[in-house]
């Protein structure tokens, strides 16, 4: 396959007249500029790279806007948690993949490519184990799968409700594992990622469900070139506790303890010192930034400008999903960052467009967080790739240097029109060939999820 495209967004720039020649296996060959379409099949807009979705709990897709309704006593993260502990109790395996689907193809149809789905649903909602322990890791491979999303699985580690290895609460059942069904739960996983194609790595949940010998433990089942993703520094609230338990805040006890380095995704990472800062990003971890849910939780706002400056690499996701469009994220995280210093473009390089350095950021640092070869229009890369919607009002008459900004800052409705993965379209002018059959099915287990 070869596509030409009048624009394309390279790791070097905007390039104009661009052929990709793409392989049977989905992987782009070659890149050319100033090339002739020829024969070439002809993108109907500015091409660039798929966006990593660096972190997903897609099943939250289905607790998104149900918990709006303030309290008495105050709302937080941890109120929060509770209710997505109650609505969970509701949502059995069928329902499960329902949403994780629906979730999955508005990712697509918003841009993002692929997901590193952080899979800590693993029983069922009285909190036994399923007689297939990857039954719902299982079910999101197949939502993967119907929809066509590139996924990273990381099934995760829980086992506790607290530092110092607490007691679980009722609420946190159905994520509990031992190391012992955790490492059968990876093993399981195993020959299911060779044979359909996915990634697969490892998380630890934080180290307020996880002991340090665990940690450990989980963090030796990873293979080489799997990524370890974990929560860290979320909330005041963790960071008080870990220093009542150990003396250290999480991040600096992560790299005291635990060997950091580029395959780690520490998720959030949004209360860190300047040392804890400078000391991450020389590990090489990336920094996995969910912008939308860190405003929504009430999370705080992370050093985004002092990261970059150290040289940290980051990506973007969606979390709980009560928002799921990449350009988004990246404008709460620039906003963010101009609430904070009190000044305007704040992230990027000198004479670069703020919101194209941002997304190139995000889709190479997200392509390393999902040990994915992505994140670039670039000769051994996956086709992953989004034609921007030219007939948008908002990119009316911008050269191409701009659109992305656009995207990202102005008011843009459908900035997405067609999506390609591993060299397959899966979403043309602004339709997923399954979306009907999907939402329809998500409606249905939502009405049965209601009257539960």
């Amino acid at each position: 396959m070869r596509l030409f495209a009048a624009d394309a967004l390279l790791p070097e720039g905007w390039a104009r007249e661009v052929t990709v020649d793409i392989d049977g296996d989905g992987i782009i060959t070659a890149v050319t500029r100033s090339a002739a379409a020829d024969d070439a099949e002809r993108v109907p807009g500015a091409l660039i790279p798929g966006m990593p979705n660096v972190h997903s709990h897609a099943f939250q897709r289905a607790l998104a806007g149900r918990t709006g309704v303030r309290s008495r006593t105050g709302d937080s993260f941890w109120t929060w948690r509770q209710a997505m502990y109650g609505f969970l109790d509701h949502v059995d395996a069928d329902a499960f993949e329902a949403v994780t689907a629906q979730c999955y193809v508005e990712m697509l149809k918003s841009g993002y490519t692929s997901v590193a789905e952080f899979h800590y649903v693993h029983n069922d909602p009285a909190g036994h184990p399923y007689a297939d322990p990857a039954e719902l890791a299982h079910r999101v491979v197949a939502a993967a799968a119907q929809t066509g999303i590139g996924l990273t699985l990381l099934p995760v580690f829980y086992a506790h409700s607290g530092f110092g290895g607490a007691a679980p609460t009722t609420g946190q059942r159905r994520f509990l594992s031992t190391i012992d069904s955790f490492a059968r739960l990876v093993d399981a996983l195993r020959p299911e990622a060779a044979a359909r194609g996915f990634a697969l790595g490892v998380a630890p949940h934080s180290l307020r469900a996880v002991t340090p010998a665990e940690l450990a433990a989980v963090v030796a089942m990873a293979r080489p070139g799997w990524p370890i993703h974990i929560h860290a520094a979320e909330q005041l609230r963790e960071v008080a506790d870990s220093i009542a338990w150990s003396g250290a805040r999480p991040v600096q006890w992560l790299l005291d303890h635990a060997a950091v380095d580029a395959r780690w995704c520490v998720v959030h990472a949004t209360h860190l010192l300047a040392a804890e800062t400078r000391g991450l990003a020389a590990a090489g971890a990336v920094a996995g930034l969910a912008s939308t849910t860190e405003a929504d939780l009430g999370d705080g706002t992370f050093a985004a400008r002092a990261w970059v400056d150290a040289g940290g690499a980051f990506g973007v996701g969606t979390d709980s999903n009560t928002n799921i469009d990449p350009f988004a994220e990246l404008r709460q995280l620039e906003w963010s960052q101009r609430l904070a210093h009190g000044a305007r473009n704040v992230l990027g390089a000198d004479a670069a467009p703020v919101g194209q350095w941002l997304y190139a950021s995000a889709a190479k640092g997200g392509a390393r967080a999902l040990a994915r070869p992505c994140g670039g229009i670039v000769a051994g890369a996956r086709a992953d790739l989004v034609v921007l919607n030219v007939d948008d009002a908002a990119f009316a008459g911008l050269p191409a240097d701009a659109l992305v900004d656009a995207a990202v800052f102005g008011p843009c409705r459908q900035p997405v029109r067609d999506v390609m993965v591993s060299g397959r379209w899966v979403v043309r002018d602004g339709r997923h060939p399954r979306e009907t059959e999907t939402l329809s099915r998500y409606r249905r287990e939502m009405l049965r999820l209601n009257a539960a």
